[in-house]
């Protein structure tokens, strides 16, 4: 092989190294977050606080505010849920009483007057905090993640597999403003 043709199989063989490995990061990113699914987002939804998507269809569980007729926050129930069902027309559908006891039911407890726990009735592991701020004198939720408060914005939930009462979760990110620097940010918990 003369030096002319060996320059040129050298940067071919580069080349195709890089491709490779450009290919590869890209499978690997994908491995990371490997939902088929493109997710729409919830818009104009009044006192929303965050909503959950996650795999095996895009339709999404909203929570808000529940106020009752005087302006002021429920305190014996702080949040509704329902599903937007994206996959149906993008209708909205109330939680049905399994979904909402054993999956995505939020129970609350008082904590103070304009604060209370919450707890997803799947996963009481991951507790939040509800709070009125006096920056916008608005409620928001707020989460606990890797050393991290985090302003809950969205929760994305991976399920591979499983059953309707045992789904295999392989893990949730929670997405939103980080308190220390007020910036956007997507922690990942691997839950058991």
């Amino acid at each position: 092989m003369d030096k002319l043709t060996f320059k040129y199989f050298s940067k071919s063989v580069i080349a195709i190294a890089i491709l490779i490995n450009m290919a590869s990061e890209k499978l690997w990113a994908q491995s990371e977050n490997p939902s088929p699914l493109h997710f729409p987002t919830p818009k104009n939804i009044d006192d929303m606080l965050f909503y959950i998507q996650r795999d095996p269809n895009t339709n999404t569980a909203v929570y808000a505010i529940n106020y009752l007729e005087n302006g002021k926050i429920n305190k014996s129930n702080p949040v509704k849920g329902y599903w937007i069902r994206y996959a149906e027309k993008g209708e909205r559908k109330d939680f049905n009483y399994i979904q909402r006891r054993f999956a995505y039911g939020i129970e609350s407890k008082i904590l103070n007057n304009e604060e209370f726990e919450l707890q997803f009735a799947a996963y009481k592991k991951l507790p939040l905090t509800l709070k009125k701020i006096d920056s916008d004198q608005k409620y928001h939720a707020f989460v606990n993640v890797n050393r991290k408060k985090i302003q809950v914005e969205k929760i994305f939930v991976r399920i591979e597999g499983g059953s309707f009462w045992l789904p295999n979760v392989k893990y949730a990110e929670v997405t939103g403003i980080d308190a220390s620097s007020n910036k956007i940010i997507t922690e990942r918990i691997l839950l058991k």
